[in-house]
């Protein structure tokens, strides 16, 4: 029995049920808000890494439940750029403020311009392009920030990378979605998957780290930089 097959309660009751598991991230964000504050980095992005998870395979879950068709009644597309604001942008703004990765003054008003920018790059209708790569670096704060805490970097350079990351958001350049973008697929889920792997050691040593994570994590970013000059290379279909 097909999906389409099944009786229609229980067709609208796995559409909801996707609804509920995106909006689970909302709680998630609260919990690794609280963490921030407690200044628990470890925790705090322990709780990111399952917000990012979530939202890895609840697009999937959309489709497969077709709840355009099955819960209409709630926007995904809305719920899931609500969670994500919560948990790619408040909550690393919120941990980078309370950690000694910068002046407190400073971490405060860089916060605010991030924070500003993002609001305006996730309003963005040409966030995608048709072949869904991000236009612009795609507001990965919760990425970025566990960068600043993982290669401890003397401040300035930290606060340069951040005002260079919120310009990049409204740049002509694009950025990969790590499972959609057919370009290199298996690729560039294997490298996300090596990135999660040094993420869960780094949290294992409360981000304090020696230089053989931090390598991996600049060759991480490295690829995913690379990456988009290869996007009309016809060798890497």
């Amino acid at each position: 029995m097909t999906f389409d097959d099944k009786p229609e309660p229980v067709r609208r009751a796995a559409g909801f049920s996707v609804h509920v598991f995106t909006a689970s991230g909302g709680a998630v964000a609260l919990l690794a808000l609280y963490a921030a504050i407690e200044r628990d980095f470890a925790t705090c992005f322990a709780w990111l890494g399952l917000a990012l998870f979530i939202d890895g395979i609840d697009g999937t879950l959309a489709r497969a439940a077709k709840v355009h068709e099955t819960a209409a009644r709630i926007d995904g597309v809305v719920l899931d750029l609500v969670v994500d604001f919560l948990t790619y942008v408040l909550v690393p703004v919120i941990a980078l403020w309370r950690s000694d990765l910068m002046p407190t003054p400073v971490a405060f008003w860089l916060g605010l311009v991030v924070t500003l920018a993002s609001t305006l790059y996730f309003a963005d209708t040409h966030m995608k392009t048709k072949d869904n790569w991000f236009r612009g670096f795609p507001a990965l704060w919760n990425c970025a920030v566990l960068y600043l805490f993982v290669l401890r970097l003397p401040w300035p350079v930290s606060a340069a990378l951040l005002i260079v990351g919120t310009a990049a958001m409204f740049v002509p350049f694009v950025f990969v979605h790590p499972l959609r973008v057919v370009k290199l697929r298996l690729v560039t889920i294997a490298v996300t998957v090596a990135f999660f792997a040094l993420a869960s050691l780094a949290l294992t040593q409360d981000l304090m780290v020696g230089w053989q994570i931090k390598t991996g994590f600049v060759l991480v970013a490295a690829y995913f930089l690379a990456l988009p000059f290869f996007r009309h290379s016809p060798w890497a279909d």
